[in-house]
């Protein structure tokens, strides 16, 4: 028997170990796009879903949007806002259509879905009439 000084390879062994390499990659690209857009946009969900049809027919359910969320622009009646309220964890897509600014210069808004016969108020925690910045996520820009 004679032998060799080569050492044998697992081929199937370094195939999977590129495989588990660039799913990784992957995984770790999209995440550092992720938060860019994080970071570059002012939002904490730079990208979202439309989920009903609340919005028809300006958004349909899957529309995809893209928000922004610069803290120092002023909220105008007209705008599409993204807003999570206290007690529900997804957040929603409707119209501004009151503004409420106080002496103070703090603003409070009343949302609206284009195609709901009724304001928001109910979607709402209860008591509570108007939402504020701090409710905001994100201003529909495309």
């Amino acid at each position: 028997m004679e032998v060799s000084g080569e050492i044998p390879i697992d081929f199937n062994g370094a195939k999977l170990y590129y495989q588990v390499l660039n799913f990784a990659m992957i995984v770790s690209s999209a995440l550092m796009i992720w938060k860019g857009l994080i970071v570059i946009t002012g939002s904490e969900s730079p990208i979202v879903v439309v989920l009903s049809g609340s919005m028809e027919p300006a958004f349909h359910r899957g529309d995809l949007l893209f928000l922004t969320n610069f803290q120092e622009d002023p909220i105008r009646a007209g705008e599409i806002v993204v807003f999570k309220v206290e007690g529900r964890d997804i957040p929603i897509v409707h119209r501004v259509i009151k503004i409420h600014e106080k002496e103070n210069g703090n603003i409070k808004f009343l949302t609206k879905g284009d195609n709901n016969e009724v304001d928001d108020r109910g979607l709402y925690k209860e008591g509570q009439n108007w939402l504020e910045k701090k409710d905001v996520v994100g201003r529909a820009r495309g």
